[in-house]
Protein backbone atom coordinates (compact mmCIF):
# COMPACT_ATOMS: atom_id res chain seq x y z
CA UNK A 1 0.00 0.00 0.00
CA UNK A 2 1.31 3.44 -0.87
CA UNK A 3 1.65 6.15 1.81
CA UNK A 4 -1.21 8.61 2.21
CA UNK A 5 -2.24 11.36 4.60
CA UNK A 6 -5.42 11.27 6.66
CA UNK A 7 -7.85 13.66 8.34
CA UNK A 8 -11.24 13.55 10.02
CA UNK A 9 -13.94 15.91 8.80
CA UNK A 10 -16.42 17.41 11.28
CA UNK A 11 -19.13 18.50 8.84
CA UNK A 12 -20.20 17.81 5.25
CA UNK A 13 -19.07 21.28 4.15
CA UNK A 14 -15.67 20.76 5.77
CA UNK A 15 -15.30 17.40 4.02
CA UNK A 16 -16.16 18.89 0.62
CA UNK A 17 -13.79 21.81 1.14
CA UNK A 18 -10.91 19.55 2.17
CA UNK A 19 -11.42 17.30 -0.85
CA UNK A 20 -11.47 20.23 -3.25
CA UNK A 21 -8.27 21.68 -1.80
CA UNK A 22 -6.26 18.44 -1.79
CA UNK A 23 -5.42 16.81 -5.13
CA UNK A 24 -5.92 13.06 -5.03
CA UNK A 25 -8.18 13.12 -1.96
CA UNK A 26 -10.91 10.54 -1.40
CA UNK A 27 -13.70 10.27 1.16
CA UNK A 28 -13.81 7.15 3.31
CA UNK A 29 -16.55 5.83 5.60
CA UNK A 30 -17.05 2.05 5.59
CA UNK A 31 -14.27 1.58 3.04
CA UNK A 32 -15.69 -1.72 1.77
CA UNK A 33 -14.75 -0.91 -1.83
CA UNK A 34 -12.01 1.71 -1.51
CA UNK A 35 -9.76 -0.20 0.89
CA UNK A 36 -9.84 -3.31 -1.29
CA UNK A 37 -8.80 -1.25 -4.30
CA UNK A 38 -6.05 0.47 -2.32
CA UNK A 39 -4.58 -2.89 -1.31
CA UNK A 40 -4.39 -3.84 -4.98
CA UNK A 41 -3.02 -0.37 -5.87
CA UNK A 42 -5.88 0.10 -8.27
CA UNK A 43 -6.77 3.16 -6.19
CA UNK A 44 -3.85 5.20 -4.84
CA UNK A 45 -5.34 8.25 -3.09
CA UNK A 46 -2.83 10.75 -1.73
CA UNK A 47 -5.18 11.80 1.08
CA UNK A 48 -8.11 10.18 2.89
CA UNK A 49 -10.91 12.21 4.49
CA UNK A 50 -12.74 10.22 7.14
CA UNK A 51 -16.39 11.31 7.10
CA UNK A 52 -17.75 9.02 9.81
CA UNK A 53 -17.96 11.98 12.22
CA UNK A 54 -20.15 14.29 10.13
CA UNK A 55 -23.54 12.88 11.22
CA UNK A 56 -25.82 11.98 8.31
CA UNK A 57 -26.69 8.61 9.82
CA UNK A 58 -30.46 9.04 10.21
CA UNK A 59 -33.53 8.08 8.18
CA UNK A 60 -36.15 10.83 8.43
CA UNK A 61 -39.56 11.51 6.87
CA UNK A 62 -39.83 14.31 4.34
CA UNK A 63 -42.66 16.88 4.14
CA UNK A 64 -43.64 15.32 0.79
CA UNK A 65 -44.32 11.96 2.41
CA UNK A 66 -41.09 10.21 1.45
CA UNK A 67 -37.90 9.41 3.33
CA UNK A 68 -34.55 11.17 3.52
CA UNK A 69 -31.75 8.65 4.01
CA UNK A 70 -28.51 10.11 5.36
CA UNK A 71 -25.35 9.38 3.39
CA UNK A 72 -23.83 7.43 6.31
CA UNK A 73 -26.80 5.20 7.05
CA UNK A 74 -25.40 1.67 6.97
CA UNK A 75 -26.90 -0.79 4.51
CA UNK A 76 -27.98 -3.11 7.33
CA UNK A 77 -29.90 -0.33 9.08
CA UNK A 78 -31.54 0.85 5.87
CA UNK A 79 -32.71 -2.64 4.92
CA UNK A 80 -34.06 -3.24 8.44
CA UNK A 81 -35.92 0.06 8.80
CA UNK A 82 -39.64 -0.65 9.25
CA UNK A 83 -40.68 2.18 6.93
CA UNK A 84 -38.36 0.97 4.18
CA UNK A 85 -39.54 -2.62 4.52
CA UNK A 86 -43.20 -1.52 4.42
CA UNK A 87 -43.16 1.17 1.74
CA UNK A 88 -39.99 0.54 -0.31
CA UNK A 89 -39.72 -3.23 -0.28
CA UNK A 90 -37.75 -3.32 -3.54
CA UNK A 91 -34.99 -1.34 -1.84
CA UNK A 92 -34.86 -3.54 1.26
CA UNK A 93 -34.68 -6.68 -0.90
CA UNK A 94 -31.96 -5.23 -3.11
CA UNK A 95 -29.83 -4.35 -0.10
CA UNK A 96 -30.17 -7.82 1.38
CA UNK A 97 -29.16 -9.34 -1.97
CA UNK A 98 -26.12 -7.10 -2.22
CA UNK A 99 -23.44 -8.55 0.02
CA UNK A 100 -22.65 -10.45 3.19
CA UNK A 101 -23.98 -9.28 6.54
CA UNK A 102 -20.52 -8.16 7.61
CA UNK A 103 -20.18 -5.88 4.58
CA UNK A 104 -23.70 -4.48 4.98
CA UNK A 105 -22.86 -3.57 8.57
CA UNK A 106 -20.04 -1.31 7.32
CA UNK A 107 -21.21 -0.16 3.89
CA UNK A 108 -22.96 3.21 3.67
CA UNK A 109 -25.69 4.60 1.45
CA UNK A 110 -23.34 7.04 -0.31
CA UNK A 111 -20.54 4.51 -0.55
CA UNK A 112 -22.85 2.00 -2.20
CA UNK A 113 -23.71 4.55 -4.89
CA UNK A 114 -20.04 5.37 -5.40
CA UNK A 115 -18.79 1.83 -5.93
CA UNK A 116 -16.45 1.73 -8.91
CA UNK A 117 -18.01 0.35 -12.07
CA UNK A 118 -15.59 -2.44 -12.83
CA UNK A 119 -14.65 -5.73 -14.46
CA UNK A 120 -11.89 -8.31 -13.83
CA UNK A 121 -9.47 -6.39 -16.03
CA UNK A 122 -9.97 -3.28 -13.89
CA UNK A 123 -8.47 -5.20 -10.93
CA UNK A 124 -5.42 -6.37 -12.89
CA UNK A 125 -2.89 -3.54 -12.93
CA UNK A 126 -0.86 -5.40 -15.57
CA UNK A 127 -3.69 -4.99 -18.09
CA UNK A 128 -4.72 -1.81 -19.93
CA UNK A 129 -7.85 -0.18 -18.53
CA UNK A 130 -9.27 3.20 -19.47
CA UNK A 131 -10.87 3.48 -16.03
CA UNK A 132 -7.57 3.11 -14.23
CA UNK A 133 -5.41 4.90 -16.79
CA UNK A 134 -7.40 6.95 -19.31
CA UNK A 135 -6.26 6.35 -22.86
CA UNK A 136 -4.47 3.06 -22.15
CA UNK A 137 -7.14 0.92 -23.81
CA UNK A 138 -9.72 -1.65 -22.69
CA UNK A 139 -8.47 -5.20 -22.21
CA UNK A 140 -12.03 -6.46 -21.79
CA UNK A 141 -12.91 -5.69 -25.39
CA UNK A 142 -11.91 -8.84 -27.22
CA UNK A 143 -11.26 -10.57 -23.91
CA UNK A 144 -13.46 -12.52 -21.49
CA UNK A 145 -16.81 -10.70 -21.50
CA UNK A 146 -19.27 -13.13 -19.95
CA UNK A 147 -20.23 -10.86 -17.04
CA UNK A 148 -19.92 -7.54 -18.84
CA UNK A 149 -22.29 -5.01 -20.38
CA UNK A 150 -24.69 -5.77 -23.22
CA UNK A 151 -26.01 -2.21 -23.54
CA UNK A 152 -24.79 1.34 -22.95
CA UNK A 153 -21.13 0.37 -23.41
CA UNK A 154 -18.59 2.13 -25.62
CA UNK A 155 -15.34 1.49 -27.43
CA UNK A 156 -13.58 2.64 -24.26
CA UNK A 157 -15.30 0.45 -21.63
CA UNK A 158 -17.77 -2.43 -21.34
CA UNK A 159 -17.84 -2.81 -17.55
CA UNK A 160 -21.03 -3.13 -15.50
CA UNK A 161 -22.15 -1.25 -12.41
CA UNK A 162 -22.11 -3.58 -9.37
CA UNK A 163 -24.64 -1.97 -7.01
CA UNK A 164 -27.95 -3.68 -6.23
CA UNK A 165 -29.17 -0.74 -4.16
CA UNK A 166 -28.72 1.69 -7.05
CA UNK A 167 -30.93 -0.43 -9.31
CA UNK A 168 -33.76 -0.26 -6.77
CA UNK A 169 -33.25 3.49 -6.31
CA UNK A 170 -33.50 3.92 -10.08
CA UNK A 171 -36.88 2.16 -10.06
CA UNK A 172 -38.00 4.38 -7.16
CA UNK A 173 -36.91 7.68 -8.81
CA UNK A 174 -34.70 8.62 -5.87
CA UNK A 175 -32.79 11.91 -5.69
CA UNK A 176 -29.17 12.34 -4.51
CA UNK A 177 -28.47 15.41 -2.34
CA UNK A 178 -24.98 16.91 -2.27
CA UNK A 179 -22.92 19.80 -0.96
CA UNK A 180 -20.06 21.40 -2.91
CA UNK A 181 -16.82 22.88 -1.66
CA UNK A 182 -18.28 26.41 -1.74
CA UNK A 183 -21.18 25.33 0.46
CA UNK A 184 -23.82 25.27 -2.28
CA UNK A 185 -26.14 22.29 -2.44
CA UNK A 186 -27.90 20.53 -5.24
CA UNK A 187 -30.28 17.65 -5.93
CA UNK A 188 -29.37 15.14 -8.63
CA UNK A 189 -32.05 12.73 -9.93
CA UNK A 190 -30.73 9.17 -9.73
CA UNK A 191 -31.30 8.87 -13.48
CA UNK A 192 -28.62 11.53 -14.01
CA UNK A 193 -26.22 10.53 -11.24
CA UNK A 194 -24.36 7.64 -12.90
CA UNK A 195 -22.78 8.25 -16.32
CA UNK A 196 -22.36 6.02 -19.34
CA UNK A 197 -18.70 5.44 -20.29
CA UNK A 198 -18.46 7.23 -23.64
CA UNK A 199 -14.86 8.32 -24.16
CA UNK A 200 -14.31 9.04 -20.45
CA UNK A 201 -15.15 5.86 -18.51
CA UNK A 202 -13.02 7.01 -15.56
CA UNK A 203 -15.67 9.70 -14.86
CA UNK A 204 -18.46 7.58 -13.41
CA UNK A 205 -20.84 10.06 -11.76
CA UNK A 206 -22.16 13.60 -12.16
CA UNK A 207 -20.29 14.77 -9.04
CA UNK A 208 -17.87 17.69 -9.30
CA UNK A 209 -14.45 17.62 -7.65
CA UNK A 210 -14.92 17.66 -3.88
CA UNK A 211 -18.72 17.36 -4.08
CA UNK A 212 -20.00 15.34 -1.15
CA UNK A 213 -23.18 13.25 -0.97
CA UNK A 214 -25.27 14.17 2.08
CA UNK A 215 -28.44 12.12 1.56
CA UNK A 216 -30.65 10.15 -0.77
CA UNK A 217 -34.31 11.17 -0.88
CA UNK A 218 -37.05 8.68 -1.64
CA UNK A 219 -40.31 10.14 -3.03
CA UNK A 220 -43.71 9.16 -1.73
CA UNK A 221 -44.12 5.37 -1.62
CA UNK A 222 -45.14 4.12 -5.08
CA UNK A 223 -47.36 1.34 -3.74
CA UNK A 224 -47.97 -1.70 -5.91
CA UNK A 225 -46.06 -4.96 -5.70
CA UNK A 226 -42.32 -4.43 -5.33
CA UNK A 227 -39.85 -7.17 -6.24
CA UNK A 228 -36.08 -7.41 -6.60
CA UNK A 229 -34.85 -10.47 -8.47
CA UNK A 230 -31.11 -11.13 -8.71
CA UNK A 231 -29.65 -13.85 -10.91
CA UNK A 232 -26.02 -14.69 -10.14
CA UNK A 233 -23.50 -17.48 -10.46
CA UNK A 234 -23.67 -18.44 -6.80
CA UNK A 235 -26.17 -17.84 -4.04
CA UNK A 236 -24.12 -15.44 -1.94
CA UNK A 237 -21.60 -12.63 -2.29
CA UNK A 238 -21.69 -12.38 -6.07
CA UNK A 239 -22.51 -9.54 -8.45
CA UNK A 240 -25.60 -9.89 -10.60
CA UNK A 241 -25.44 -11.40 -14.04
CA UNK A 242 -28.87 -9.80 -14.40
CA UNK A 243 -31.12 -8.20 -11.81
CA UNK A 244 -34.63 -6.76 -12.06
CA UNK A 245 -36.12 -4.10 -9.78
CA UNK A 246 -39.85 -3.88 -10.39
CA UNK A 247 -42.75 -1.85 -9.02
CA UNK A 248 -45.96 -3.22 -10.56
CA UNK A 249 -49.42 -1.72 -10.02
CA UNK A 250 -52.74 -3.58 -10.06
CA UNK A 251 -53.60 -2.24 -13.51
CA UNK A 252 -50.43 -3.77 -14.94
CA UNK A 253 -48.46 -0.55 -15.22
CA UNK A 254 -45.19 -0.13 -13.39
CA UNK A 255 -41.49 0.62 -13.36
CA UNK A 256 -38.63 -1.65 -14.38
CA UNK A 257 -34.89 -1.18 -13.82
CA UNK A 258 -32.18 -3.67 -14.72
CA UNK A 259 -28.81 -4.35 -13.14
CA UNK A 260 -25.84 -6.32 -14.43
CA UNK A 261 -26.37 -5.28 -18.04
CA UNK A 262 -24.87 -1.78 -18.32
CA UNK A 263 -22.37 0.73 -16.96
CA UNK A 264 -25.18 2.16 -14.79
CA UNK A 265 -28.56 0.98 -13.51
CA UNK A 266 -30.59 0.62 -16.70
CA UNK A 267 -34.12 1.92 -17.05
CA UNK A 268 -36.03 2.99 -20.18
CA UNK A 269 -39.21 4.74 -19.05
CA UNK A 270 -40.80 4.63 -22.52
CA UNK A 271 -40.56 0.85 -22.45
CA UNK A 272 -42.73 0.66 -19.34
CA UNK A 273 -45.79 1.58 -21.41
CA UNK A 274 -45.50 -1.94 -22.86
CA UNK A 275 -45.89 -3.66 -19.47
CA UNK A 276 -49.60 -4.53 -19.87
CA UNK A 277 -48.70 -6.33 -23.13
CA UNK A 278 -46.22 -8.70 -21.49
CA UNK A 279 -42.54 -9.42 -21.14
CA UNK A 280 -41.29 -9.63 -24.73
CA UNK A 281 -42.35 -6.15 -25.89
CA UNK A 282 -41.04 -4.61 -22.65
CA UNK A 283 -37.65 -6.26 -22.93
CA UNK A 284 -37.45 -5.56 -26.65
CA UNK A 285 -37.87 -1.86 -25.86
CA UNK A 286 -35.52 -1.84 -22.87
CA UNK A 287 -32.72 -3.61 -24.73
CA UNK A 288 -33.44 -2.25 -28.22
CA UNK A 289 -29.86 -1.01 -28.60
CA UNK A 290 -28.17 -4.01 -26.99
CA UNK A 291 -24.84 -5.04 -28.47
CA UNK A 292 -23.93 -8.27 -26.68
CA UNK A 293 -20.75 -10.23 -27.33
CA UNK A 294 -20.64 -13.94 -28.07
CA UNK A 295 -19.80 -14.58 -24.40
CA UNK A 296 -22.64 -12.57 -22.85
CA UNK A 297 -25.48 -12.82 -25.40
CA UNK A 298 -27.21 -15.10 -22.89
CA UNK A 299 -27.85 -12.04 -20.71
CA UNK A 300 -30.50 -10.78 -23.14
CA UNK A 301 -32.46 -14.01 -22.78
CA UNK A 302 -31.76 -14.19 -19.05
CA UNK A 303 -33.08 -10.65 -18.54
CA UNK A 304 -36.29 -11.49 -20.40
CA UNK A 305 -36.84 -14.63 -18.32
CA UNK A 306 -36.05 -12.84 -15.06
CA UNK A 307 -38.56 -10.11 -15.88
CA UNK A 308 -41.15 -12.72 -16.87
CA UNK A 309 -40.80 -14.45 -13.48
CA UNK A 310 -41.09 -11.11 -11.70
CA UNK A 311 -44.27 -10.16 -13.56
CA UNK A 312 -45.85 -13.55 -12.87
CA UNK A 313 -45.08 -13.15 -9.16
CA UNK A 314 -46.36 -9.56 -9.12
CA UNK A 315 -49.67 -10.45 -10.72
CA UNK A 316 -50.44 -13.49 -8.58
Amino acid sequence: MRPFTYERARSPAEAASAAAQTPGARFIAGGTNLLDLMKLQVETPAHLIDVNGVGLDRIEPTPEGGLRVGALVRNTDLAADARVRRDYGVLARALLAGATGQLRNKATTAGNLLQRTRCPYFYDTNMPCNKRRPGSGCAAIGGATRGLAVIGASNACIATHPSDMAVALRALDAVVETVKADGTTRRIPIAEFHRLPGDTPHIETALATGEFITAVTLPRPPGGTQIYRKVRDRASYAFALVSVAAVVQRDGTGRIALGGVAHKPWRVEDAEAELPRGTKPVMAAILADARPTRDNAFKVILAERALASVLVEARN
